[in-house]
């Protein structure tokens, strides 16, 4: 082949590629704006939250709630400011929920937003016949109690009802009777809300029956209309089931007139789908769901209102930001769980378990520092690093903040207290300055003199000194293990050995531009490298700060999760800051 043909041909073949990859590129780019519908709902999603932390929390858990453990529930649901409160579940039977009810009375509680379960019917006979006659026993005890909202249960493809006889026309008469009785018996204003809880298997199996009950609760005249319609997964559908399901159902309500009718969903964990399930339902109609704080429930449990309100926190909702107050989510559902089980949350739990803390540099990409505080929120304050960058300005806040008062912190004394860092620094001493020990000591040090609270802070500090150079040597043990890999022993190891040595556990991500930002948090003379004396400010600091600490694995956690990885997140936000805000 001629050369001028051969060129030709190569310039063709690379405008061919060229047409393809952006072809391919456009496909892709087209299918995520689709999906990022569904983001943009989220975002903008005015979400109710019918609270169910008292009552799903202790169901199929090993031990129950007493009145005090419902009080300290009850207590943290409100510090977060969720108002519609589930409080019982009504039988036959004296219940603790009776006795904290008439205790919510007593107290003064405001009734006007506290829920209770009812079931449609009273009882079902062995032909599966309903009783119908009789009031359901959940409603008598909600009229005895006060309780004037209603969660009206029923079923649809109930195995044990025969629904040739049971046909769905006398279904939707009982559910107007019922409709009836509550706003002539518990309040002319109730909110009732009904929970068709097969509705899933109801859209497989039978779902024209589903549809014309949802036509019925839909068109009803507004005195008894219902508040809203809902519903819950047992775990066992995949979310595009769920979303089609729920899509259609807010079809069926908004084509009847019952567009301000509320669409809750609750869903179960069985395979993994459980917060995913829960979201898409969300971004498909409906406008809320009714759930516990934490994922403790029946059976595997299920999906938690705190980790769905921070999905949304993150995508930039701001509505959930003004409605609720989120920086308080986290440390109420570690108490919820705390008070129902005895034990902490499991650690990796998603936001509220203690390895929660290590994800914070993926989110929130939505809201700026002033509009969520982060830090605030995993109840860890980021350091106040003490370094030769802090200005004696920052080092007297310091003093003043861990000491108090004193005619001793003046801004001189500050300058001073530098001035012996950089001296440390050229003599290649990296001490400690961060705790109230370090900063002690180098106030010593810089000619002050110490005050009672500093020499309490000292005297303190003097036992654990044996304990934590033992704990500090089996880390740097560790830390020499990598050091020797790359041929030589230099103190240093790259960022690349860091991360596999000592930061893997608590980032999922090494190459992340987050984790690249955070890092610098702990390159502190900037030279690309992790120096083992930087490393051993953060030890020495985790042992001053918390004493108590006893093993080296205990002693890295505690570096990481109350030292570095604040540190680090202050680096992030400080970075971001400093950029435009993501659209």
């Amino acid at each position: 082949m001629p050369r001028s043909s051969l060129i030709f041909s190569n310039q063709m073949s690379v405008m061919a590629n060229k047409a393809y990859y952006k072809e391919r590129i456009q496909k892709m780019q087209k299918e995520i704006d689709e999906a990022g519908k569904e983001s943009k709902v989220l975002k903008n999603l005015d979400v109710f939250v019918l609270d169910n932390s008292l009552r799903e929390s202790t169901v199929g858990q090993l031990r129950g709630h007493t009145i005090e453990n419902k009080w300290k529930i009850y207590k943290e649901i409100k510090k977060v400011g969720f108002k519609d409160i589930i409080v019982a579940s009504f039988s036959h039977m004296t219940r603790l929920g009776d006795t904290f009810i008439k205790q919510l009375h007593d107290a003064g509680e405001d009734f006007t937003n506290l829920w209770a379960f009812t079931e449609l019917l009273e009882s079902v006979d062995k032909s599966g016949v309903p009783d119908t006659e009789t009031i359901p026993v959940g409603l008598r005890k909600m009229k005895e109690l006060g309780i004037r909202n209603a969660i009206i249960e029923m079923d649809l493809v109930y195995v044990g009802i025969n629904y040739k006889k049971f046909k769905v026309e006398a279904i939707n008469d009982l559910l107007t009777e019922r409709l009836k009785w509550i706003h002539a018996n518990l309040a002319k204003d109730s909110k009732v809300v009904v929970n068709l809880r097969d509705l899933p298997d109801g859209m497989i199996k039978k779902p024209k029956r589903v549809f014309k009950v949802i036509r019925h609760l839909s068109s009803l005249p507004l005195a008894i209309r219902p508040f809203g319609i809902v519903t819950e997964e047992s775990g066992k559908y995949f979310p595009e089931q769920l979303a089609a399901w729920i899509r259609a159902v807010r079809k069926e309500m908004d084509d009847c007139g019952f567009k301000d009718g509320h669409l809750l969903v609750h869903v179960h964990e069985k395979w993994g789908h459980v917060d995913t399930t829960q979201l898409s339902c969300l971004a498909n109609g409906a406008n809320g769901i009714w759930a516990s704080m934490i994922i403790q429930g029946a059976s595997m449990g299920a999906a938690s209102s705190t980790v769905t309100l921070m999905n949304l926190v993150r995508l930039g909702n701001k509505k959930v930001l003004k409605k609720y107050n989120c920086t308080a989510l986290r440390e109420a559902a570690q108490e919820i769980c705390r008070v129902t089980t005895g034990y902490e949350p499991y650690p990796l739990q998603p936001i509220y378990g203690e390895r929660a803390l290590d994800m914070v540099f993926g989110m929130p990409t939505k809201l700026g520092i002033n509009e969520f505080d982060l830090a605030k929120f995993f109840g860890e304050e980021p350091l106040m690093r003490m370094t030769t960058l802090a200005s004696a300005e920052m080092i007297v806040t310091r003093l003043k903040n861990l000491f108090g008062e004193d005619p001793q912190f003046t801004i001189e004394r500050g300058t001073r207290m530098k001035e012996v860092m950089l001296e440390d620094l050229h003599k290649n001493i990296k001490e400690e300055y961060m705790s109230a020990a370090g900063l002690a000591m180098l106030f010593d040090r810089s000619g002050g003199h110490l005050t009672e609270k500093m020499a309490e802070v000292l005297t303190k500090e003097e036992p654990t000194r044996a304990h934590a150079q033992v704990l500090i040597a089996e880390i740097r043990d560790m830390w020499d293990e990598w050091d020797l890999r790359d041929g030589q022993r230099d103190d240093k190891l790259e960022f690349d050995a860091f991360y596999n040595g000592f930061l893997a556990p608590y980032f999922g991500c090494y190459r992340c531009d987050e984790t690249k930002q955070a890092l610098k948090a702990m390159d502190m003379d900037e030279d690309g490298t992790v120096d083992w004396n930087e490393f051993a400010v953060y030890l020495r600091w985790a042992m001053r700060q918390y004493p108590e600490t006893k093993t080296s694995e205990d002693l890295l956690s505690v570096a990481f999760r109350k030292g570095l990885i604040p540190a680090m997140q202050d680096e992030v936000v400080r970075k971001q800051e400093g950029e435009p805000m993501e659209a």
